[in-house]
């Protein structure tokens, strides 16, 4: 079916909060972090501080105007910069009317169904104090999931929130690192994690082998939900 739009071959609409700190290599904002086309819309006046406090509902219908944007530009879907969009996924699958990919916390409920019984997944977030049940509830997530922040470390979670146009990313990976550590202390059953904030995705791959543990990021998520809008060609199913 044909449909009329803009721009073609870009299946994925990004929407991104307006911020100044440094998007590097690994972080959805980065648009060489992936292997296909992306469409980018920036909420303005949508900061990282915004989205995480009690008031964020007040940036609901800003996004929901550009994710409309981006559907008709020319995405077959949706997905935030944020995970603490959970809290906007109804609205927004029902006012863009295509797939909605709104947080990383929404692989949480089908990882917790991979993992071997007295296992449980755990989140890692930039603020573990504003990260709530309800923004669990809203991914689908059990509400006693184990939760641990960042915020006690010396870079990432001041540098996301304040926004900072410096970052040290030695210290960032440590924060990192350490948070992981943390709530494997805290929480010994946690079997997989769920990294709730997409900028932490430079650092999966530390975290994984610091911990010994899958971790899971947005990146993969996106890839998995951009695999299903546009399945891969194999030669040998075209073959006469």
């Amino acid at each position: 079916m044909s449909v009329s739009r803009t721009v073609h071959g870009a299946s994925i609409g990004i929407l991104m909060l307006e911020t100044a700190f440094p998007r590097i290599p690994g972080d959805l904002g980065h648009a060489g972090s992936w292997s296909f086309p992306v469409l980018y819309r920036v909420v303005r006046g949508a900061s990282a501080a915004t989205a995480l406090g009690g008031d964020s509902t007040q940036l609901l219908q800003p996004f929901i105007e550009a994710a409309r944007d981006l559907v008709a530009t020319g995405a077959d879907g949706i997905t935030t910069s944020c995970g603490f969009l959970s809290l906007f996924q109804q609205e927004l699958k029902a006012a863009v009317a295509v797939p909605v990919a709104a947080s990383s916390l929404m692989q949480v409920p089908m990882i917790q169904a991979l993992l071997p019984p007295g296992k449980r997944v755990g989140v890692l977030t930039v603020d573990g104090q504003a990260l709530t049940a309800a923004h669990l509830r809203a991914a689908g997530a059990a509400e006693d999931t184990p939760v641990v922040g960042t915020e006690a470390g010396r870079e990432f979670t001041r540098v996301i929130l304040d926004d900072e146009p410096c970052m040290d990313i030695e210290q960032c990976r440590k924060d990192n690192v350490e948070a992981a550590q943390k709530l494997l202390r805290h929480y010994p059953d946690v079997g997989a994690i769920v990294l709730e904030c997409t900028n932490m995705v430079p650092y999966a791959n530390d975290i994984q082998r610091a911990t010994g543990l899958p971790v899971y990021s947005i990146h993969g998520f996106i890839n998995w939900f951009q695999s299903g809008l546009r399945p891969p060609v194999f030669p040998a199913s075209h073959a006469s």
